[in-house]
């Protein structure tokens, strides 16, 4: 469908949703799968756009991989850090996680792998995160802009060593040297220059390293140490119901005064995204949180907020879809690298708000949304899943929101629409 019409409704919503696995953890496990020796089963994989290029990838450099979408299960045959592919083409898309996990695994191997994706993807940065791979003993041959994708990687085994980062546009690169250095010739160390960005999702790398037995020791905030000689164990590893995506459920009860119950995901979970729960209590709901759910009640009336969401800048599409409904300013701080993202973000928010009759104040860093009367419109959505899944939201307590392009969920979310529509329906 080219466009798809959100229905309005009168009343709250009460609903008790399935969401599937966490794109995050799951592409993370899929690289340390297949870092590890032997088998491992991921249970509630993401089938998802962005984890299947993820695997083909991984298939094309020789590693197997079995998948089940019914069993929401996918299998890798690890080969412990061997790449047995000398020579690749590979494709992620739009999957910026992908692209850098991926980049960073074919330096641990000897050949030439050439990675390219979608015209977005070649205007992503990627320029630290491979020269650390060039100080490492790679090459790296760039077709067009340097630093930008396509390329390709000679790579003779990567040596580990000490390596300077920046981390004020993504923390996915960090992520990516992490995830490959115990299987360097040599200890890491990786300091990261200025601040890092997303945070959260660095500890969440960390920890699932942790899970599959690798340990990374962070001596202060910017410095990461990496032994050279662990080794990933194969295992079954079950994946969190992915928080991000919940968080337009969660934000369907907070606009329409009602109650929305995800199963399976609480508090406890390790994803940064999972702070969103504290911001929709700073703006009035009530969290009801189980050891094997959460629940959130809407206000009758949302409160406005002033936000650093450099953790968790994801939901900065879903907080804006929500905060016109606000009784006073929603302010975004702290998220100028979400400007780097599947879309300019910051920007595409703005624009889209402004299309609904919204007073809107962009700063480079963030924005400023008043309390708004909506004037129904059809929300562009730049092929940026986020942008569709958050408006949606929107639809709900408008007449006339309309979703262009509503098929760009399928990069992390493929029956999101199905899942929300039958979230109505209860």
């Amino acid at each position: 469908m080219d466009t798809i019409a959100i229905p309005a409704l009168n009343r709250p919503v009460n609903a008790t949703v399935e969401i599937p696995g966490s794109k995050s953890i799951t592409n993370r496990a899929l690289l340390v799968a297949a870092l590890a020796q032997g088998d491992s089963i991921l249970e509630n994989a993401l089938f998802s756009e962005d984890s299947k290029y993820f695997a083909k990838c991984l298939e094309n450099l020789g590693i197997p991989i079995t998948l089940n979408s019914y069993l929401s299960q996918i299998q890798v045959t690890g080969r412990g850090g061997e790449i047995p592919a000398t020579q690749a083409d590979l494709f992620v898309g739009l999957a910026g996680t992908a692209a850098r996990f991926i980049s960073a695994l074919v330096a641990l191997g000897n050949g030439e792998y050439r990675l390219d994706g979608v015209p977005r993807m070649r205007e992503r940065p990627m320029d630290d995160l491979l020269k650390v791979l060039q100080m490492g003993g790679a090459t790296v041959n760039f077709e067009g802009n340097p630093g930008f994708m396509p390329y390709t990687i000679y790579a003779q085994q990567f040596s580990g060593g000490h390596f300077r980062l920046k981390g004020n546009q993504t923390s996915q690169q960090l992520s990516a040297l992490l995830m490959i250095a115990p299987l360097a010739q040599q200890d890491t160390i990786v300091e990261v220059e200025g601040t890092l960005v997303s945070q959260s999702y660095v500890k969440m790398t960390c920890r699932l390293m942790m899970d599959f037995g690798v340990q990374v020791l962070q001596t202060d905030e910017n410095q990461f140490q990496i032994k050279a000689g662990q080794r990933y164990q194969a295992r079954n590893y079950t994946i969190e119901p992915d928080a991000s995506n919940a968080s337009y459920f969660f934000a369907a009860a907070a606009v329409t005064g009602g109650k929305v119950r995800v199963n399976h995901l609480t508090k406890q979970s390790r994803q940064g995204d999972i702070l969103w729960l504290n911001v929709l209590e700073q703006m009035g709901c009530q969290i009801n949180d189980s050891h094997n759910y959460t629940e959130v009640t809407g206000p009758k009336q949302l409160q406005g907020i002033n936000i650093d969401m450099n953790d968790m800048s994801d939901l900065v599409q879903t907080l804006g879809a929500i905060a016109p409904f606000a009784s006073s300013p929603v302010i975004i701080r702290n998220v100028e690298h979400i400007r780097y993202k599947e879309t300019e973000r910051i920007q595409a928010v703005v624009t889209e708000l402004r299309r609904l009759g919204v007073k809107v104040e962009e700063f480079a860093d963030g924005l400023k949304i008043e309390p708004s009367p909506i004037t129904p419109a059809a929300i562009e959505t730049y092929h940026d899943h986020r942008m569709a899944m958050a408006f949606a939201v929107t639809g709900l307590k408008v007449p006339g929101i309309v979703i262009k392009d509503p098929g760009c969920t399928a990069k992390t979310f493929p029956d999101y629409f199905t899942r929300f529509f039958q979230m109505l329906e209860q």
